[in-house]
């Protein structure tokens, strides 16, 4: 076997990449499962990415591949990219996705049982109700953005309810998550969205601790079990956390896999012909065009062997998702939707310790989506003018609108 290497070769990645990431992956993989870039426009600073299906299951739950905020944050700064700027927005970034374990155990164990196969079944009947009616509006249109009308509106409404946040206020959260996870606007734009947002998630969990709700982050700001309760900031965090992933993460997977089955009629007419076949098909959707990019970041405090790649001490690492999926050694024609692939092992909702809490949620609102829109619009088509354009985001796959005609 041959000695792992130290890549000394560091890639550019242009300002294409966000216009069909698929490109540059199928061109990183066909020499090697992990690769040392630097973006020219966005993050300005060398990194390793990785693409390999086998290498990003292994990075994802290798711990020493760590993703402490705090050394984040740091090292970002010593390789002179100030990412987050000022303390609102360290605060929200300490949360359970960017914590090692104990405290990762910690927070995890305080939110798992809100998603717990029991807890989110009986959220059926409401999704199925917030579905419903979206759907008799998107049908008195003959041109809709699937996006604005549909997507959007199901995961935000239930998420608001779950976590008890206004839904008048979805607005301007959904500007802040814009900001925050896009690679587009300055520093400064994202100061001021995470300052905005921090003040507006305090100020209602102060609320919360004065009149609890029959809801979650109630259930967090009122929790009093000893060494278990969150920190003012960790709850801020948290909240933020469940917030974003729970809204933004379902609304791509519900416009992805729908821009995919409405560019493919024979695998559309045939899920609609079996609607039973609908959760395999989300597991496709996930795996061709998952709503994650790029798994958040992690960094080396010792080498690192992935793949035969030795990334040294004081690296950044990214786990490219999205390209792990479509690895042509782990899946056959991994660039064709196939309904019936049953693609066991995709990393969609990531792998190990950090798989994402939310993933049963997301999986049964895309179901209810999927069920009804294909039951109520059997002629669905997409708009003839559209020409795709997709989020600048490396951390968010998603369309930036789905313009479609509901009758065809």
């Amino acid at each position: 076997m041959a000695e792992a290497e130290v890549s000394e070769q560091i890639e550019l990645v242009e300002r294409d990449f966000h216009d069909d990431p698929h490109k540059y992956y199928e061109h990183w993989r066909a020499r090697g499962p992990v690769h040392h870039v630097r973006f020219t426009h966005e993050l300005g600073i060398p990194c390793w990415v990785v693409v390999g299906h086998a290498e990003a299951r292994a990075a994802l739950a290798d711990p020493r591949l760590r993703k402490n905020s705090a050394g984040t944050i740091e090292l970002f700064r010593r390789k002179g990219s100030a990412v987050l700027s000022n303390s609102d927005a360290q605060a929200l970034s300490t949360h359970m996705l960017n914590t090692d374990p104990p405290e990762h155990t910690r927070l995890r164990k305080l939110v798992n049982k809100a998603f717990t196969p029991r807890r989110v079944a009986a959220l059926r009947p409401r999704i199925e109700e917030i579905t419903a009616g979206l759907l008799d509006e998107v049908g008195g249109h003959d041109e809709v953005d699937l996006l604005h009308a549909f997507a959007t509106p199901l995961p935000v409404t239930v998420i608001c309810e779950l976590l008890g946040v206004p839904f008048t206020d979805r607005d301007d959260f959904q500007l802040w998550t814009k900001i925050l996870v896009g690679a587009a606007g300055d520093l400064a734009d994202r100061d001021r969205a995470s300052a905005d947002m921090g003040g507006y998630l305090t100020a209602l969990l102060a609320d919360k601790r004065v009149r609890p709700g029959d809801d979650l982050l109630s259930g967090l700001a009122t929790e009093h079990d000893g060494d278990d309760r969150l920190t003012d900031q960790e709850m801020v965090a948290m909240a933020f956390l469940l917030l974003v992933a729970g809204h933004e993460t379902t609304v791509n997977l519900i416009g992805n896999g729908t821009f995919a089955l409405l560019r493919n009629r024979p695998q559309f007419e045939a899920l609609r012909a079996d609607p039973d076949g609908i959760p395999a098909a989300v597991e496709e959707f996930l795996r061709l065009d998952g709503p994650v990019g790029w798994a958040t970041v992690r960094y080396t405090e010792e080498p690192v062997d992935i793949g035969g790649t030795v990334i040294p001490p004081g690296e950044l690492v990214y786990v490219a998702l999205s390209a792990a999926d479509r690895d042509p050694d782990r899946y056959h024609s991994p660039e064709a939707l196939d309904i019936n692939r049953k693609p066991s092992g995709h990393v969609a909702f990531g792998h190990g310790i950090h798989f994402c809490v939310g993933a049963p949620l997301a999986r049964m609102e895309a179901a209810v989506a999927f069920t009804a829109l294909l039951d109520r619009f059997p002629k669905l088509a997409l708009a003839p003018w559209f020409t795709p354009r997709w989020q600048p985001s490396l951390l968010m796959r998603g369309l930036t609108e789905l313009p479609v005609r509901p009758h065809g």
